[in-house]
């Protein structure tokens, strides 16, 4: 009797396990997420110039890590840029129409030239030619 009724049942139990479930009903509501008003800066503090804005006067870059930093700068006419280099290895500042250029630059050693035109200037390091950088200079 108990194996005939064990036989009974087991298809039933089978298919009660194999159904699906219903998703439990949460208890309650949780309230909303409520956001902090975004906070604005003090119109006092001094904002960062644009990275876009061309820069004058004086304009430092590095010589590191066999690379040129910044590669890229953008400038006004009249406009001098010192590299300094501060890698192990020596390098040069070289125009790549040769129109100007450093000597070999030892660590520690800096190069200066004054942009007096506008254009694009491209230039390289003449030991290193994988090294590459550009001067676009603006009115």
């Amino acid at each position: 009797m108990k194996t005939k009724l064990a036989t009974a049942l087991l298809p039933i139990i089978l298919l009660a396990a194999c159904s699906p479930k219903a998703a439990p009903t949460p208890s309650a509501t949780l309230p909303p997420i409520v956001q902090p008003p975004a906070t604005t800066a003090p119109t006092s503090a001094p904002t960062a110039a644009p990275t876009s804005a061309p820069l004058s006067g004086s304009v430092e870059a590095t010589i590191a890590g066999f690379t040129f930093s910044p590669a890229e700068l953008t400038i006004k006419v009249g406009t001098t840029v010192t590299w300094k280099n501060e890698d192990s290895a020596t390098h040069t500042v070289s125009a790549d129409d040769d129109s100007w250029g450093s000597n070999q630059l030892e660590k520690g050693d800096s190069f200066s030239f004054t942009f007096n035109q506008a254009g694009t200037f491209s230039y390289h390091c003449g030991v290193h030619r994988s090294m590459k950088g550009t001067i676009t200079v603006v009115p």
